[in-house]
């Protein structure tokens, strides 16, 4: 599958899932700090960035890929208070939370229709760091599909494709730097290799050694 579209499957199930929410619904909890509709726009956030990025070339090759990546954003490297209050007040401004998904669904199939065209031996640049465009793609499907994850959990929806759950997981792995328990699920490993769920005495027996490096992001 073309890296692109596996990013269209995640974004359009987080748009088919947030299309019809009431108020009611976009202010319910998630898995993380944020409502539903605080969440979705951190979401719109990267939405947007992968626009400005699919126009940012770099001009020398990749320094990180689709699972160093993530090491400047383990949880270990900072709290991220300060974004989580600006998304709180950058959606209070809103005069509806229905606002938000607008833009989302607007943002979302763009970012989508981008992901396909952009030459896939590009290398772009993004937060300070420059990726080969498949790496890059990655990163959006990892976060797109553990915060479709997050905002579920609270507001029932349809399951992320398995496609997406399979990237997250070879992405844990990457950072694990070894295996999770057989009995884990892709969205097992994806909420418990995320702090999403805590680990059991059975999981940590399981995971020996490796459970000190959980969780692997944020």
């Amino acid at each position: 599958m073309h890296p692109g579209a596996l990013l269209c499957q995640v974004y359009d199930g987080v748009t088919a899932w947030a299309r019809d929410l009431d108020e009611a619904q976009l202010g319910a909890p998630t898995r993380t700090e944020w409502t539903v509709a605080e969440l979705l726009f951190h979401l719109l956030l990267d939405a947007q960035r992968a626009l400005v990025t699919f126009a940012t070339p770099a001009d020398e090759p990749p320094d990180t890929d689709a699972v160093s990546y993530w090491l400047d954003w383990n949880p270990a490297s900072g709290d991220g208070r300060a974004h989580l209050r600006f998304v709180r007040a950058a959606v209070a401004a809103y005069s509806s939370p229905r606002v938000v998904v607008e833009q989302w669904n607007e943002t979302a199939a763009a970012a989508g229709r981008a992901a396909l065209l952009a030459p896939l031996d590009d290398v772009v640049a993004t937060q300070g760091h420059r990726l080969a465009l498949p790496d890059f793609l990655s990163t959006l499907v990892v976060e797109a599909t553990v915060h479709h994850l997050d905002l579920t959990g609270h507001v029932p929806g349809p399951p992320v494709t398995p496609a997406a759950l399979a990237e997250v997981r070879r992405v844990l792995d990457g950072l694990l730097r070894g295996r999770a328990p057989s009995g884990w699920s892709d969205r097992d490993y994806a909420l418990k290799g995320t702090g999403r769920l805590p680990l059991t005495d059975d999981d940590r027996a399981a995971l020996g050694a490796l459970a000190e490096r959980l969780p692997l992001l944020g």
